[in-house]
C-alpha cells in the first residue's frame, strides 16, 4: 500500500501537465475562433510534452522533486501500453489487414536498414561493440524498451545502456518536432505520413505522438506500423543474444521459445484481442466510445511523462560520438524510408 501511495504525487503531476496541455490547446482554439485570427492548430500532445520538459528541467534538480519520480518513471510504460491496448477498440481486423504487404515489407526494410547503418557507423566512430548493438536494436525496433530487453541478453554494462538510452531519447525528441514539419512541407497524406512516423521514430510514445500531431488518421497508421515493429523485438534480441553467446561474451540461451515469449511485448496481443472483439461487435457503440476515451486519457498521461522524463543536463553530459552516430544513423534511416514510401505511394497510392 505504501508503494502504491508513493505513485500518487507523480500521477497527479502527469494529470496536471497533460490537462494543462489540453487546456492550452482548447484556449488557443477558442481565442482564434473568437478573433478570426490565423494560427496553426497545435495539438495538446505537443503542449503536454513542452510543459513536461520545462517542469522537469526547472524543478527536477531539487531534492523535493524526487517525490514525483516513482509516479512518473514507474507508471510511464503502463499508461503507454494500456493506451495502445484500448486503442485496439478503434481498429477492426480489416484496418490491421489493410496495412498491406507493402507496409509490412517497409517494416522489414526499416529493421534491416537501421541495424546495418548503425553497426557501420558505430564501427567507423570506434564505439564499443555492445554499445553499437544497443544503438542498432534501439533504432530498429522500439527505442528504450528494446535497449532494456537487449541489455540482459548480451550482458551490456549500465554505462553503455544509459548512453544508448540517452541517444535514442534525444533523437526521438528531435524527430517529434521535425516530422510533422517535414510532413506538411512535403504535403504528405495522412496514410504515408503515419506509416513514416511509425517506421522511423523509435520510442513508441514519440512515434504515436508524432502521428497524432499530424492528424487522427496518421496517428492510427503510426500505431499500426509501430506495433508491427514492436512485435519483432523477440526475434532481433534473440539473434544478437545467440551471436554474443557463441563469441563467449554473454550467457547461452538455453530455451529459444521461452526466450522469445519473455521478450515478446504482451501489449501487442492485448491490442489484437481488443481489435478482434471490436470486429466481432462484442462492444456496443457507447462502450467503444468509452474505450477510445480511456485510451486518449492513457496517452495524455504518457505524453506528459515523455516531457517530464527529458533531462537536458544529463543528456549534455554524454560523450558526443554516440550522439553523432545516433543522429546521423537515424536521419539516414528516416530519409531512405521516406524516399521509399514516396516512391511506393507514387506507384500504388496507399
Amino acid at each position: 500500500m505504501k508503494r502504491w501511495l508513493g505513485f500518487l504525487p507523480g500521477i497527479t503531476l502527469l494529470a496536471a501537465v497533460g490537462c494543462g496541455g489540453k487546456f492550452i490547446e482548447q484556449s488557443i482554439a477558442v481565442y482564434v475562433k473568437a478573433h478570426h485570427a490565423v494560427f496553426p492548430n497545435i495539438e495538446y500532445v505537443l503542449w503536454a510534452i513542452v510543459i513536461g520538459v520545462v517542469v522537469a528541467n526547472v524543478f527536477g534538480g531539487f531534492k523535493w522533486f524526487d517525490i514525483f519520480r516513482p509516479g512518473i518513471d514507474d507508471t510511464y510504460e503502463l499508461f503507454l501500453k494500456v493506451g495502445i491496448i484500448l486503442l485496439g477498440s478503434r481498429f477492426v481486423l480489416a484496418d490491421i489487414l489493410g496495412l498491406g504487404g507493402i507496409s509490412l515489407a517497409m517494416v522489414a526494410i526499416e529493421l534491416l536498414l537501421a541495424v546495418v547503418i548503425m553497426m557501420w557507423l558505430g564501427k567507423k566512430f570506434g564505439l564499443a561493440p555492445k554499445l553499437i548493438t544497443l544503438l542498432a536494436v534501439g533504432s530498429s525496433i522500439c527505442g528504450v524498451s528494446a535497449i532494456i530487453a537487449t541489455k540482459g541478453a548480451i550482458d551490456a554494462d549500465d554505462e553503455d545502456t544509459s548512453t544508448a538510452m540517452a541517444v535514442i531519447l534525444s533523437t526521438g525528441a528531435i524527430f517529434l518536432f521535425a516530422f510533422p514539419w517535414i510532413g506538411h512541407l512535403l504535403s504528405l497524406g495522412q496514410h504515408p505520413y503515419g506509416l513514416w512516423a511509425g517506421l522511423a521514430v523509435d520510442n513508441t510514445a514519440e512515434a504515436i505522438a508524432a502521428g497524432a500531431l499530424y492528424g487522427d488518421a496518421a496517428g492510427k497508421i503510426a500505431v499500426l506500423a509501430k506495433t508491427a515493429r514492436n512485435a519483432t523485438i523477440g526475434f532481433v534480441v534473440l539473434a544478437f543474444a545467440l551471436q554474443y553467446a557463441r563469441a563467449g561474451l554473454a550467457n547461452k540461451v538455453e530455451n529459444k521459445a521461452r526466450f522469445l515469449w519473455e521478450k515478446f511485448p504482451k501489449f501487442v496481443l492485448g491490442f489484437l484481442v481488443v481489435s478482434i472483439l471490436a470486429s466481432l461487435h462484442f462492444f456496443g457503440r457507447g462502450e467503444l466510445k468509452s474505450l477510445a476515451n480511456l485510451s486518449r486519457w492513457a496517452f495524455l498521461f504518457t505524453f506528459a511523462a515523455v516531457g517530464l522524463r527529458v533531462n537536458i543536463r544529463e543528456l549534455a553530459k554524454q560523450s558526443w560520438r554516440p550522439f553523432v552516430v545516433g543522429l546521423v544513423g537515424e536521419v539516414a534511416v528516416a530519409a531512405v524510408t521516406l524516399v521509399l514510401l514516396i516512391a511506393a505511394n507514387a506507384i500504388k497510392p496507399f
